[in-house]
This record gives structure tokens, sequence and C-alpha cells, in this order.
């Protein structure tokens, strides 16, 4: 492994390495947190990428070296499909990890996609609100992906989203995928203690690059929105994905 002190970018051989050690420090932040605090609470991604990081912390010795009655899960943004659609990211989360694991079904908070996209952010905000209560909605871990258009979570280039300074959810219209989405603002996963970008593939080789090396250019790289004030951002990367970052920023 590599390590880029100046972004926090750590480079792994293989994929399998890399979602080790993301699942070691899921599992450290989340016993720290429960003992400090007596809770964990984490903000899964969806896509593809972090899929097999679920089935790893799904199976032994993972799933034993977790406190599941004591974490909390949210998602940081969902596509506006029917729970059952392979392309919601809760379906997929629960099928592969949630429904193997001794979580407590009221200690899972899905986007409500049966409820239009509006009524959806609405009520998911109010759930964070009511359940966070009087301190501020501040996750101890948030996973992220990368698209290979510079989006994450659901902050896609061009949206009005983007100049969102609440740190609440938003509903927002992606017109590439002729859907709504829900999501997280970029002030509300600020706020987070811990932050974690996977990314795998060489398909995201040159817009890893992008984000991590160009001026700020939110409107074109909504990735670099994500800079917490307070908490630790965390950028994982294969070898694959990181080749054009490691060789123009050594």
């Amino acid at each position: 492994m590599t390590a880029n002190p100046m972004r926090n970018l750590q480079v792994f051989p293989n994929i399998e390495d890399l979602y080790i050690s993301v699942a070691d420090s899921i599992v450290f932040i989340a016993n720290k947190a429960i003992r400090e605090k007596g809770r964990f609470t984490i903000s899964l991604s969806g896509g593809q990428t972090p899929m097999k990081l679920y089935a790893i912390l799904a199976a032994h010795p993972y799933r034993e070296y977790m406190q599941w009655e004591k974490t909390f899960v949210f998602w940081g943004d969902e596509r506006c499909v029917p729970l059952n659609d392979a392309r919601n990211n809760a379906y997929q989360a629960k099928s592969i990890l949630l429904d193997k694991v001794d979580i407590p079904p009221s200690n899972i908070y899905v986007i409500p996609v049966d409820l239009s996209p509006q009524e959806a952010a609405d009520k998911y905000e109010k759930e964070l609100r009511d359940f966070f209560g009087d301190a501020p909605p501040q996750f101890d871990m948030m996973l992220l992906g990368l698209g290979e258009n510079g989006h994450t979570a659901s902050l896609f280039p061009g949206t009005k989203v983007l100049k969102e300074k609440a740190k609440g959810i938003r509903k927002v219209y992606v017109k590439t995928e002729r859907i709504f989405r829900v999501t997280m603002t970029a002030p509300l996963i600020n706020l987070a203690h811990h932050i974690f970008f996977i990314v795998t593939g060489e398909n995201k080789s040159k817009v890893l690059q992008k984000v991590l090396s160009t001026s700020s250019q939110p409107e074109k790289y909504p990735a670099q929105l994500i800079k917490p004030k307070n908490g630790e951002l965390c950028w994982f990367a294969d070898i694959a994905a990181a080749r054009n970052a490691v060789l123009k920023n050594p």
C-alpha cells in the first residue's frame, strides 16, 4: 500500500486488500463510537463499488466484530424506484449485508421511496432530525462512491442541489438518467466524523485524478464539495483507479 498524506489517498495493489482495509477501519471506528457514545451511525452508499465490502462485513469474522444492535444505518442517497428494484441502494445493501446480520429492523432507516420525491426528502430529513434530536445530524461514518462524471451521492454536475447551503435532504432530477433521486446535501455530508470514498477500476482513473488535482470546479466535479471541516476525509483506491492520480501527483 502507498499513501499520499497531502490528500489522504490510500492506494492498494488489489481490490481485496482495499476492502479489507475499509472493513477494518469501519470496525475500529464503530467500536470506538460505541464505547464513547453507546451507538454507531453509518450512512451507506449505493452502486456496485461497495457491494464486495458489504459482503465482507456480512461474513465471518467481521460479522462478529460489529455490535449490530448498537449500529444505526442510513443512506446518503437513493433512486426513486421501488424498494425491491435492483437499482435501489437499500435493496442491494439489505440483501447483501443487513439481512445477514443481527441488526434490529428499527435500526435501519431507509429512504421512503413509496412517497413522491419531495415527500420522501421531507420525511427522511425529519427522521434524521428526530434521530439526532438537538444535536447536529453528524454521522460517525459516511461511505461514498465516485461516478465517472464526478458525482457523489446524488450530487450531479449542473444540478441545483450543488448550491444548497442547508444541512438537509433534497430531491434532485437527473436528466441523464431520467429519474428523480433523493440525496443528502454536501453540507450535511461534511458534518460526518469520517468520510470514506471508495474508488475502483480503470474507468475511474481520469475522474479521480481530476477531482483530487484540479482547482475547485464543483459544478463540474461535485465530489470536490466534500470537504469536512472537523472530520476525516479518506480516499481508498485500487491501483487501476489511482494510476493517473499517482503518476501526476507523486
